[in-house]
């Protein structure tokens, strides 16, 4: 096992891909969690084996079950969406949710080492302790290190990958509301969590907003705001309703974006991306938000809501990406787990 404090992902050379860069496989782990999605789990897998199938026909799908008989489940489900099998791995890792962008393993390459790929494997809380249990996909990112037989660093401290965004040019892009709150790393104060950062995903430069959108139980995860579409463009999310409650906070994210400066000391590029309306459940705010795409190899896979705003949202998503097809999926039930496709996916870079 690497310490952090030996030598650091950076100085070893490592750096996290941004995640248009070409992947290897795509990592997910079975919903299987009744209580991310009362009452209606059942109608989330047909969206999801969707998402897969989709993923699939550019590069290896590899999917945490939590045994055989969880296997047999989604081979049935996937069989049924005609999803490509032959592209599909499962792993036998035991999850306690479905949530791999946050549990799951960040990897890092450097072409020019001998080890040309390795594993961060963060601290999870399950949000700040807001799920128990977690202690299953604490684990997760080591168990698929040694599978592999991949170095895993172990920072010891919490880091969700829905929480930090990248350029693949070397910056960073997260949000106070997150990073900073005292549920995560109460320890650390800005100034050394981005020195994690910079350490742990070989990075140069992080930059801040404030914010993140109502009904987000994460405290306010980048990815369901502000994301890189290439090294100086970003897409993010407003709200054109000044009587909705993310109104303000996505303005004032919005003049925060206005005012950074990348490494070269270019202003970002920005596009703006429309809010679906309110999507609610039982009373319930969710945090439903275009921004929370998917890049993978052969596709751009956007959550969408059965909303005015899905169609205006593609178009300025296909803008961005000319290379890729752009595909929209209901994500209407896959969001009462208050989360959606980026939440539920993590890359695997090709080398």
């Amino acid at each position: 096992m690497t310490s952090l404090f030996d030598h650091s992902p950076r100085r070893a050379g490592y750096r996290f891909p941004a995640e248009w860069e070409k992947h290897e496989a795509t990592w997910l782990t079975w919903p299987h969690k009744e209580a991310s999605w009362p009452g209606k789990i059942d109608t989330i897998y047909a969206p999801y084996c969707q998402f897969i199938k989709v993923v699939a026909e550019g590069e290896k799908v590899r999917i945490n079950v939590n045994d055989e008989a969880t296997k047999a489940f989604a081979v049935a489900k996937l069989e049924e969406a005609g999803a490509d099998l032959s592209q599909i791995e499962f792993y036998f890792n035991p999850s306690n949710d479905a949530w791999c962008r946050d549990h799951g393993p960040a990897f890092l390459i450097n072409p020019a080492a001998e080890q040309k790929k390795v594993v961060v494997d963060w601290g999870y809380n399950a949000w700040g302790g807001k799920y128990p249990p977690y202690e299953l996909d604490d684990v997760i990112p080591t168990r698929i290190g040694e599978h592999f037989n991949l170095p895993v660093f172990n920072p010891g401290i919490v880091m969700e990958g829905g929480s930090v965004e990248f350029n693949g040019a070397g910056t960073i892009l997260t949000s106070r509301a997150c990073l900073l709150n005292e549920n995560r790393n109460p320890h650390l104060n800005q100034e050394q969590i981005e020195e994690y950062l910079k350490e742990c995903y070989g990075a140069l430069q992080v930059l801040w907003v404030g914010d993140g959108i109502v009904g987000d139980d994460t405290d306010g995860h980048i990815d369901d705001i502000t994301r890189f579409v290439n090294p100086n463009t970003v897409l993010t999310v407003i709200e054109s309703n000044p009587l909705d409650e993310n109104y303000i906070l996505l303005k004032e994210n919005l003049q925060e974006l206005k005012a950074m400066r990348l490494i070269n000391g270019m202003p970002l590029n920005i596009i703006e991306l429309p809010m679906p309306s309110p999507v609610i459940h039982e009373d319930t705010r969710l945090p439903a938000s275009y921004a929370n795409f998917y890049i993978a190899n052969a596709a751009v896979i956007v959550p969408t809501f059965r909303d005015v705003n899905d169609e205006i949202a593609l178009e300025i998503i296909r803008s961005v990406f000319p290379d890729r097809k752009v595909v929209g999926i209901d994500s209407t039930d896959i969001i009462w787990g208050l989360g959606s496709f980026h939440c539920l996916s993590q890359q695997e870079p090709a080398i």
